[in-house]
């Protein structure tokens, strides 16, 4: 365990008594502090009256479901790392989820090993882009500026509030301005998952990229298409 993440606070949001059991259990055993909130009501008191370093969220739950809950956790926090992990398989809600501000979704059923490294890789990044943020705190590309040790951009006149993984995407595409980045790139260097699962995921934020600092999100100056290839970024309009 890497002592950076030892003791980091987890909301883990699951109705389902035997699976939310397992989990505590072997997230405490890595070393997390795990608390379980059985319904979307709870899940939502505890947000209110603590800070998580993480939230899990399963979708189908009583009260609210967990895209009301994401839904309302964006509207307080954008930085808290969200990741869905539901029996709800379809693309559709999918990316209902990640519109939603969601940073990761797993369904279920799922293996043990992958789901503790997911979270272990989405707290990790977590950390890095702190530290990486009070380093370089701002950045400018064109009419935008973007501050994001408080994930807050001026695109033109509007203000935007960005979750941290967005954050983090658009820290790693003008790191690499001008170069060519593959799908697979951005999931394994700002997701950090394996390159073999669906690149939907890249796509979506890289549409939400789009739509905050892009003119024309329809025809895109600095966040570009590459056919066959992904994407690349750049810093100037021309």
């Amino acid at each position: 365990m890497d002592n950076s993440i030892k003791n980091s606070r987890i909301l883990l949001v699951e109705d389902e008594e035997n699976l939310a059991a397992g989990l505590v259990y072997n997230l405490a055993d890595e070393g997390y502090k795990t608390e379980l909130a059985k319904d979307g009501r709870e899940a939502v008191n505890c947000f209110e009256k603590n800070e998580y370093d993480l939230i899990i969220l399963d979708i189908m739950l009583p009260y609210f479901d967990g895209f009301e809950i994401a839904r309302k956790i964006r509207l307080k926090s954008p930085k808290v790392p969200i990741l869905f992990l539901t029996a709800r398989t379809s693309a559709e809600d999918k990316v209902r989820g990640l519109e939603l501000g969601a940073d990761d979704y797993m369904t279920k059923p799922f293996l043990l090993q992958e789901f503790l490294l997911r979270v272990r890789r989405m707290l990790l990044r977590g950390r890095w882009y702190t530290q990486s943020s009070v380093s370089s705190p701002k950045s400018k590309f064109g009419n935008n500026e973007v501050d994001f040790e408080n994930l807050v951009a001026k695109a033109g006149s509007k203000t935007v509030s960005l979750t941290r993984r967005e954050a983090m995407l658009l820290k790693y595409f003008i790191e690499n301005s001008g170069k060519v980045l593959s799908r697979k790139e951005l999931l394994e260097n700002v997701w950090h998952v394996s390159s073999d699962i669906e690149t939907r995921t890249v796509d979506i934020f890289v549409s939400r990229l789009r739509k905050y600092f892009e003119s024309d999100p329809n025809n895109p100056v600095y966040f570009r298409s590459i056919r066959g290839e992904g994407y690349s970024f750049f810093d100037t309009a021309s």
